[in-house]
């Protein structure tokens, strides 16, 4: 939250984890609607292609540690300075959230763990970070992680219907979308509130200059008019939009693709549905047949 670096470091661990989980996910029920049943995390094989998973494992502690370290060193205003240790609590609870599913994972014969309670505890983390997403901050970027906070809370709803339906798929879907959509809306926020070039026309990026001297007030950019930050507030609204219409056709396009992908290998390669390559199949066998004259 403080940087560009943690919000880009941000995208390369949610976009490409809530992309895979959508393929997989997508792959496993076109294949069979019927059976279909949500998994805590779709492993590859062999185990050392899921590097995802890995990564989180690795990088999730690091994190944290950051957050803890800003948290004891940091000497600003004391809402902003507690949200670091709300931030380092959040992201220890994911880790140990993939330490569970890690355990479940990899032991799928010992009960003590079960899918339903680690959706229901997903559920409760990713709640978690929604309550401490706006702490310290106001104005544009509260309204920022406002809508980082909103994401949250649609992984959380997603996680919990899962818990006991797991044969949802528009809630695995929803959740996808949430990871994928989070880590694009993240690298956005990077942008828009800690760079000058990318950022809101009129309004001076957070530095870390403002950050350490901070007293009075919570953290937010500077705009020097009203009529900027007005202009900033649109801007955002519309640039939050944006992203869910591409982030819902690049979803569905994906699901669309796939199924056609299926739709072709059962059907031989010809672009068409089994039930119309055997009407066709017919038809040809019925010409080969020799006319019969009729007296």
């Amino acid at each position: 939250m403080a940087s560009i670096a943690t919000h880009f470091s941000a995208f390369l661990l949610l976009f490409p984890v809530g992309l895979r989980r959508l393929h997989s996910s997508s792959s496993l029920y076109l294949h069979s609607p019927s059976q279909f049943r949500s998994k805590l995390w779709y492993l590859s094989d062999p185990k050392w292609k899921n590097l995802d998973l890995y990564a989180l494992l690795i990088t999730l502690p690091i994190a944290s540690f950051s957050e803890l370290f800003l948290f004891l060193s940091f000497s600003g205003h004391p809402s902003y300075r507690f949200s670091f240790f709300q931030q380092s609590f959040a992201l220890l609870a994911f880790w140990f959230l993939i330490l569970l599913i890690i355990v479940h994972e990899y032991n799928a014969t010992s009960s003590l763990i079960s899918e339903t309670l680690v959706y229901v505890l997903g559920g409760v983390v990713f709640f978690m970070e929604y309550s401490v997403m706006e702490t310290g901050v106001s104005g544009l970027a509260a309204d920022v992680y406002g809508f980082i906070g909103w994401l949250a809370l649609l992984c959380a709803g997603s996680c919990i219907y899962l818990s006991f339906k797991p044969s949802a798929f528009f809630a695995e879907f929803l959740l996808c979308c949430g990871l994928v959509f989070k880590g694009t809306w993240l690298l956005q926020g990077g942008f828009l509130l800690y760079t000058d070039a990318l950022g809101l026309k009129g309004c001076k990026k957070i530095s870390s200059l403002l950050l350490m001297s901070t007293q009075d007030d919570v953290v937010d950019v500077h705009c020097e008019l009203e009529q900027d930050k007005a202009r900033g507030f649109a801007l955002v609204n519309f640039l939050f939009t944006l992203h869910a219409l591409v982030v819902m056709v690049l979803a569905v396009g994906l699901v669309v693709v796939l199924g056609r992908n299926r739709s072709l290998r059962t059907g031989g390669g010809d672009g068409k549905g089994p039930l119309l390559s055997e009407i066709e199949s017919t038809n040809i066998r019925m010409r080969a047949l020799p006319e019969l004259e009729i007296e």
